[in-house]
């Protein structure tokens, strides 16, 4: 695929990406602004060059659609799903899938909610020396909580189930935008969210 191509292709997904709010409506407007303008997408060199470039994370959903898998990231600190930098000249689809097999040994099939269309869009400085603008797409696969995983300890210290609805996704141990996340997952998929309870951690 040409460069040509696959910009366009990266335009296509997130000019698909229906707003949330007006934050997600502005960064649409900004990644859209930023592809068209011809600017590098891709990182070439770690952690921050270009100082702003395109990355995907992949939300795992078990079968039942109550739960989402998360890792313990260690580089970020933080829990999050699976995912990281697009390399050049690379569909972030294919990003998706190429992660999913690296980071957790598993086939991704995305979720027929969302099809292969990411379901939000956004723009997040990082945290600690060679900060940067991470540029994610935000894709949903069909997960299996009983399934075994070979998960990647260079990647994460480990990996948990959360439950969508019994969890505090605001509260500091997540993506900033996690908490958007999941309130749009629950109006575009049907997350069976009201059989949980109280607010916890792992389900």
């Amino acid at each position: 695929m040409s460069s040509t191509d696959v910009r366009q292709v990266i335009a296509d997904l997130a000019a698909a990406v229906a707003p949330l709010d007006e934050e997600e409506a502005q960064s649409r407007k900004t990644v859209l602004e930023w592809i068209a303008s011809g600017a590098p997408l891709f990182r070439t060199a770690p952690p921050d060059v270009p100082p702003m470039h395109l990355a995907v994370y992949t939300a795992l959903l078990d079968g039942a659609q109550e739960s989402m898998l998360l890792g313990d990231h260690i580089k970020a600190g933080l829990w999050l799903p699976p995912g990281g930098h697009v390399d050049p000249g690379e569909d972030p689809r294919h990003t998706v899938v190429r992660e999913g097999d690296e980071e957790l040994g598993v086939d991704i099939v995305f979720h027929t909610g969302t099809g292969d269309r990411p379901l939000l869009l956004t723009l997040t400085a990082t945290r600690g020396s060679g900060s940067h603008l991470d540029v994610t797409l935000w894709f949903v696969a069909q997960g299996d909580r009983t399934a075994a995983l070979a998960v990647d300890s260079g990647e994460f210290r480990s990996v948990d189930w959360w439950n969508l609805a019994a969890t505090d996704w605001a509260d500091g141990r997540f993506d900033p935008h996690m908490a958007r996340f999941v309130r749009k997952l629950g109006a575009t998929v049907d997350a069976g969210t009201s059989q949980a309870a109280a607010v916890g951690g792992p389900a």
